[in-house]
């Protein structure tokens, strides 16, 4: 039984350095089509990639995850998996857990937005990769320093959100800062979670 559940579970292959968390099961739809990840919630942590079957989110959760109780079997994960279809522990509406490429690719996140907070929580962009220069310069004309980038991102958003038109109404620093950000972001992604995010890349690049 245990190596028939770990081959279900290596159809999706654990994230590089997020095996064992403690954690539980979300879910997000991407056009119409539902998907699950782990997450860790005392570290703001994805530790899966995103699964669209609920018997292989279960066996990825048995094999890879853990409870504060320790280890559980496949049948323990999948009433999470269950209950994380109507509920979730990260957003109060399941209309902030519901993307469209279409939406993606048309609209640039809120600030603040269970977009970005994702994009954050399953990245793995650290103080390593610091952004290029042309956004540090930005965020310093913007009086912002790198520690107070998501503070810098959000701001930006909202002034471009505001209609200022980048490189016209002397938004050009802020579409900067957004631009980077997000390429940059989105290169430091594990397993699939580009699928979510690539549509969103590709909208800052068009954008250009």
């Amino acid at each position: 039984m245990g190596q028939e559940r770990a081959v279900r579970a290596e159809r999706f292959g654990p994230l590089p350095g997020r095996v064992g968390h403690v954690g539980g099961i979300e879910s997000l739809t991407l056009d119409g089509r539902r998907h699950y990840f782990g997450f860790d919630y005392r570290s703001d942590l994805v530790v899966s990639p995103l699964i669209d079957d609920p018997g292989a989110m279960a066996a990825f959760a048995a094999e890879h995850m853990r409870q504060t109780d320790g280890s559980h079997g496949e049948a323990y994960w999948a009433g999470l998996v269950a209950d994380a279809v109507g509920t979730s522990g990260l957003v109060s509406q399941d209309a902030e857990r519901a993307f469209t490429t279409a939406g993606l690719r048309a609209d640039l996140p809120e600030p603040g937005s269970h977009l970005l907070y994702l994009l954050d929580a399953a990245g793995e962009w650290d103080d390593a990769c610091p952004l290029p220069p042309e956004a540090r310069q930005a965020c310093a004309r913007l009086g912002f320093d790198e520690d107070d980038l998501a503070e810098c991102v959000d701001e930006c958003l909202r002034a471009l959100g505001e209609g200022g038109a980048p490189g016209v109404d002397g938004r050009s620093d802020e579409w900067t800062v957004v631009r980077c950000y997000v390429a940059s972001a989105v290169t430091h992604l594990p397993g699939n979670w580009a699928l979510l995010f690539a549509p969103l890349a590709e909208a800052v690049a068009v954008r250009e």
